[in-house]
């Protein structure tokens, strides 16, 4: 089970870059799912599953976002120091969903 802290990471990931390259596809995939475009504003109303969990809503059963690539940032431990240094990214396919393919978790 994953915890609030790796959603909370997952969210803050996805409101911190800005990075555009994704939004061609993120459109056009939310477009084909007859969402109008207007109405498709990465970063304010589609995130990750774990984002949106984040944020206090499901992503409802049987929905299907829209696969991105994202990269992540790798880091090695230094021996001496044992401070985690960056040493490049590698990429990580993930998936993302409109807010209306979503609902408020109750209670949450």
């Amino acid at each position: 089970m994953k915890t609030a802290i790796y959603q909370e990471e997952a969210l803050a990931r996805a409101t911190s870059n800005v990075s555009m390259s994704n939004y061609p596809a993120i459109l056009q995939g939310f477009i084909d799912k007859g969402i109008p475009e207007a109405d498709i504003r990465p970063r304010e109303n589609v995130f990750t599953f774990d984002a949106w969990r984040a944020l206090g809503r499901y992503v409802r059963r049987g929905e299907h976002g829209v696969r991105v690539l994202t990269w992540v940032p790798m880091t090695k431990k230094d021996h001496e120091t044992g401070e985690e240094k960056p040493i490049g990214r590698h990429p990580k396919s993930a998936v993302v969903f409109h807010v209306s393919q979503t609902e408020p978790r109750n209670g949450g």
